[in-house]
């Protein structure tokens, strides 16, 4: 997902402002449905696994650290319930500058948060293949 994000942020959303017109709503649909069928599987499959790993982690990891990954996890989620959905929502009734710069600014919660989880993942994935 922390690649995912970052293309969403640095590629995808920005362009999606370029799509005005007559079309925007169904390229907006179409948006929606098929990053939904790719990504909400990938979610709760992370979801899933970063719910067990405070209980099921290696002993290399630190419990904190495996928290810490849910945690951001859920800031990830909460950004994505609270923030994303509605601007798409809103996005999908009709395009608005503002609101496309509201996604674009708030979807920043989810890279950090994302990007934040992986750096830790990739700590706690060093721990475990050095010992």
């Amino acid at each position: 997902m922390t690649g995912l994000i970052w293309f969403v942020q640095v590629v995808h959303y920005p362009l999606m402002g370029g799509a005005l017109g007559d079309g925007f709503a169904a390229y907006h649909r179409q948006h929606v449905a098929r990053t939904t069928r790719i990504v909400a599987p990938v979610m709760l499959l992370e979801l899933a696994t970063a719910a067990l790993l405070p209980w099921l982690r290696p002993a290399e990891v630190p419990v904190v650290i495996a928290w810490a990954a849910l945690v951001l996890l859920l800031v990830a989620w909460g950004s994505t319930v609270l923030l994303q959905i509605p601007r798409h929502n809103a996005l999908a009734a009709c395009y608005a500058d503002a609101t496309h710069g509201a996604l674009c600014r708030t979807n920043w919660i989810r890279t950090i948060a994302w990007s934040a989880r992986g750096v830790i993942l990739l700590y706690s994935a060093g721990q475990v293949l050095r010992s």
